[in-house]
C-alpha cells in the first residue's frame, strides 16, 4: 500500500485527487491537505468582486465532495515540508507520512514586497475569494462616491489575465450604474505593452487589448513598478526599454486593485533542491523534483522561467488547461512508479485562457506557450463572455460529481473550434 498525499485543494489539487484516485490501486490512501476547508473556483473571482456571485457560488465544502470518492481530507494548514524524513508537518502538530506528495497548493501572495500593497494596505485583492468578497464591500462604498481608479499588477507579477478582467469588469458595472462618466481609470502594469500577458503577446492582443482599453477610456501604464502605495495614492516608477526610470507618477485612487507577485508558500521556501529562489517548486518533465523523485508539483506552484527578459520583471502565467494537463501527467507518472516503472508522461505546456469583459471577453491559445509557436491565436467577442459563464458552471458540477473529465480541452477548445491541440 502506498500513501499519496496532495498539498492543497484548488483547481490542481482536487483534480488531482480525484485524478488519482481512480487510476491509484485499490490498496492505496490518497490524502488532502489544505489550509481551507473548501474548494473555490478562483476564475470567478472579478465577479465576486464586482457583488456579481457570492462566495457561495463559487466554492463547495472539500470534505462530502472528496470523501465520497474514498479520498481524505485534512483541513489544516502546512507548516513544513520535510523531504528527507517524507513528512508533512501541519500547523496543528500533526504529522503526516507520505509515500508520494504531490505539491499543488497554489503561490504565497508577495503583498509585502511593495509597502502599502493589498487587504492589510490600501489595494484589493481579487486572488482569492475571501479578498474578492472583501473588495465587493468596499466596491459597494466606492460606488456610492466614485472617484478615480487605479488597476493591474506589480512588478514580478505572472498572472496578468485577471487585472484585464477586473478592469473591463468594472467598467460594465460602473455603466449599468450609470456612473461610468465619474470614474477615471488608469491601468497600471509591469508589462512592457498591454497584451504581453507575460507570455510574450499572443497573436494580435497587443492591438485588441489596446483597442478594448480606448473604448473603455481607460489609461495605461507599460513598464510600471509600483514602489508604494499609501492611502489614496499609488507611486509608480515607469521605466524605458533599458530599464532606465523615465517618469515618476503620483496616482491618485478612491479604488484599487493590484495583482501581487507570487512566491512559494513558507512550508516549502528555502529548501535546498525542492524549490528555486523564490520558492516554487523545481520540477523535470515529468513534473517530479530531481532531488527528492517521490515529489511532484502541478499548478502555480511549479517553477518556470519567464517566456522573456522585460525591462521590469514580469513571470509567466500557468492557465487551467495547462494545470489540467499537469495533473493527468502527473497521475500516470506516479501510476507507473506504484508498478514498478519509469515515469514517462509529459504536460503539455500550452496557454489557454478565457478572459471575462464584463459583456463581451477574449480568448487566446499560445501553442506551446514559449514563441516561436505553432498556433498564436487571440480574439474578442460576446461569445467569450457566454462561455465563461458556461464554464464555470460546468467546473462547479465536475468538482461536485467527481469527474475526471478534460474540460479545458474538451469544452473550452470546443467553443474555440479547436477540436484537439497536439
Amino acid at each position: 500500500m502506498a500513501h499519496i498525499v496532495i498539498l492543497g485543494a484548488g483547481i490542481g489539487g482536487m483534480n488531482m485527487a480525484y485524478e488519482m484516485r481512480e487510476a491509484a490501486r485499490a490498496e492505496d490512501r490518497v490524502t488532502v491537505i489544505s489550509n481551507l476547508p473548501y474548494f473555490q473556483f478562483t476564475p470567478s473571482n472579478p465577479w465576486v468582486a464586482v457583488n456579481w456571485r457570492k462566495q457561495d457560488d463559487i466554492t463547495i465544502p472539500a470534505a462530502p465532495y472528496l470523501n465520497k470518492k474514498n479520498i481524505d481530507f485534512i483541513a489544516v494548514g502546512a507548516a513544513r515540508v520535510h523531504p528527507e524524513r517524507n513528512q508533512v508537518e501541519l500547523t496543528d502538530g500533526q504529522i503526516v507520512d507520505y509515500d508520494y506528495l504531490v505539491i499543488a497548493t497554489g503561490p504565497k501572495l508577495a503583498f509585502d514586497e511593495v509597502p502599502g500593497l493589498g487587504p492589510a494596505g490600501h489595494t484589493q485583492s481579487i486572488c482569492q475569494v475571501e479578498h474578492a468578497t472583501a473588495a465587493a464591500k468596499v466596491w459597494d462604498a466606492f460606488v456610492q462616491e466614485p472617484g478615480p481608479i487605479v488597476v493591474g499588477a506589480v512588478q514580478g507579477a505572472s498572472c496578468y489575465g485577471p487585472a484585464y478582467e477586473f478592469a473591463m469588469i468594472m467598467d460594465t458595472d460602473l455603466k449599468k450604474r450609470k456612473i461610468r462618466d465619474r470614474v477615471p481609470m488608469t491601468f497600471v502594469t509591469a508589462e512592457p505593452y498591454v497584451g504581453h500577458l507575460g507570455l510574450g503577446g499572443v497573436g494580435d492582443s497587443k492591438g485588441l487589448l489596446e483597442s478594448a482599453m480606448r473604448d473603455r477610456h481607460n489609461k495605461w501604464i507599460c513598464n510600471a513598478k509600483v514602489t508604494k502605495v499609501e492611502a489614496g495614492k499609488m507611486f509608480v516608477a515607469e521605466h524605458n526599454d533599458k530599464g532606465e526610470v523615465i517618469k515618476e507618477h503620483e496616482l491618485p485612487f478612491a479604488y484599487s486593485m493590484m495583482l501581487p507577485a507570487f512566491k512559494g508558500i513558507d512550508a516549502v521556501f528555502g529548501i535546498e533542491g525542492l524549490t528555486n529562489p523564490r520558492g516554487f517548486i523545481t520540477i523535470d518533465a515529468h513534473q517530479r523534483n530531481v532531488k527528492f523523485p517521490n515529489i511532484f508539483s502541478v499548478g502555480v506552484c511549479v517553477a518556470i522561467p519567464p517566456v522573456e527578459a522585460t525591462p521590469v520583471p514580469t513571470g509567466t502565467p500557468k492557465t487551467g488547461y495547462m494545470i489540467e494537463s499537469m495533473v493527468t501527467a502527473t497521475v500516470h507518472n506516479i501510476r507507473a512508479l506504484l508498478d514498478g516503472k519509469e515515469p514517462t508522461e509529459k504536460a503539455t505546456w500550452n496557454a489557454i485562457c478565457l478572459a471575462d469583459f464584463g459583456d463581451t471577453g477574449a480568448a487566446f491559445v499560445a501553442i506551446p506557450q514559449i514563441p516561436p509557436r505553432n498556433v498564436n491565436w487571440f480574439k474578442e467577442g460576446k461569445w467569450v463572455h457566454l462561455a465563461k459563464v458556461a464554464f464555470e458552471k460546468y467546473f462547479m458540477r465536475k468538482m461536485k460529481i467527481g469527474s475526471t473529465e478534460p474540460l479545458y480541452e474538451k469544452y473550452v477548445l470546443g467553443m474555440m473550434g479547436i477540436k484537439k491541440l497536439k
